[in-house]
């Protein structure tokens, strides 16, 4: 364990070190009662009757008046994952071959005057490589070189006592944060890079210092601080979407419940070992701030922005930690899953759809919304 008497260096070395590669598991992770899977099961169905009717002619589906290869992407793993569509199903088909024609001679898949190529290309490769499918391997190797070459790393004269190091941001010429990186890690993933590939070394150096614990966090923003929480970027002084909390009567960057989901689900896919120092505090915060009625530890105000986006990351977090049931910090015992699918239930429309009225971040979008609910409860029933 580290020491907080540990000279600073030391812990920042310790920081971009590979782990452990195990990631111990439940033999069998808790099924969800039979009466509340039937609800789910039918809650997909029905979200998926409605997105297909929404596919337009070229295969895509609609943000801002016109189709979009992103969109189209989170939406195409919904069918691609359903046992009643598939990745042969023309739905499936039609939105893959819509998403390969933004493939850009770089390898990524994004539109380019987006700005946002990380972002693109990391949802349109967890679509193509959902699939199984051996006729999108050349395309799946082409997209995953660009994403690693997307990273900030001595390429781009950043060593690792920058900040900037290892992490991912919406381009080449935008800082990186951690939204970013914890999706280049989960595409990389999920296409098969294996966890011994630096790009995952490189980004852990990143994620450390998105976590507010100074053990671990080299930058002035994190000193004196034991949080275990995320922010979204350690570049400049710190940013956080959540703002700013009192700590000892000076302002801290305040760490919220998305980035933490999606901090710990990236240390878990670079294959920290579960009793490192960073991931236990991590999975501690988790504890004492365990909800899903609101996205927790934002400002009140703030605290339904983003909540699909943060549904989404608690799912594939919990389902990368592995355990059914979480032991919140006053001692109540929560099956994540069961508790997950309760919520969405009771958020469905009745055409559906999912559509977030507190819209940020393109949560006023029902298709990237929905899309989100799909994706979380997939997760649930696997």
């Amino acid at each position: 364990m580290y020491s907080r008497q540990r000279p600073l260096w030391i812990c920042t070395f310790l920081a971009i070190l590979p782990a452990h590669p195990t990631l111990a598991m439940d033999e069998a992770p808790t099924k969800l009662d039979p009466a509340l899977a039937a609800r789910v099961d039918a809650a997909v169905d029905k979200a998926l009757s409605f997105l297909a009717a929404a596919q337009q002619q070229n295969g895509g589906w609609m943000l801002f008046g016109r189709t979009d290869p992103a969109i189209t992407a989170l939406v195409a793993k919904c069918f691609v994952q359903s046992p009643n569509y598939g990745p042969e199903h023309r739905i499936s088909l039609r939105a893959l071959a819509y998403i390969l024609k933004f493939q850009q001679p770089d390898g990524g898949i994004y539109v380019p005057e987006s700005g946002m190529p990380n972002y693109y290309t990391s949802v349109a490769l967890m679509a193509l490589a959902s699939t199984g499918d051996a006729r999108y391997d050349a395309a799946i190797e082409r997209t995953r070189g660009f994403l690693i070459k997307l990273q900030w790393d001595e390429d781009e004269e950043h060593q690792p006592h920058s900040p900037w190091y290892g992490g991912a941001g919406y381009g080449k010429h935008k800082r990186p944060d951690l939204s970013n990186t914890q999706l280049m890690l989960e595409a990389l993933t999920q296409s098969g890079l294996p966890p011994t590939h630096p790009v995952y070394r490189k980004a852990l150096a990143f994620v450390s210092r998105c976590q507010m614990c100074s053990h671990s966090n080299d930058q002035n923003f994190a000193r004196g601080t034991n949080d275990g929480g995320f922010i979204y970027t350690p570049v400049g002084k710190g940013e956080s979407k959540a703002g700013t909390v009192l700590l000892g009567g000076q302002p801290r960057l305040r760490s919220y419940g998305s980035m933490t989901y999606a901090g710990f689900k990236s240390m878990l896919y670079a294959r920290v070992n579960r009793e490192d120092p960073r991931v236990q505090a991590a999975f501690e915060w988790i504890r004492r701030h365990y909800t899903l009625d609101h996205n927790p530890n934002m400002p009140a105000a703030q605290s339904h922005e983003g909540l699909y986006y943060y549904y989404h990351v608690f799912s594939r977090a919990l389902t990368a930690w592995g355990e059914s049931r979480i032991v919140d910090a006053r001692g109540l015992e929560h099956d994540w899953r069961a508790d997950l699918c309760r919520k969405l239930l009771s958020t469905v429309a009745a055409d559906g759809s999912w559509v977030n009225n507190a819209d940020r971040w393109y949560e006023g979008n029902p298709y990237l919304v929905t899309a989100y609910a799909v994706l979380a409860l997939q997760s649930t029933l696997r």
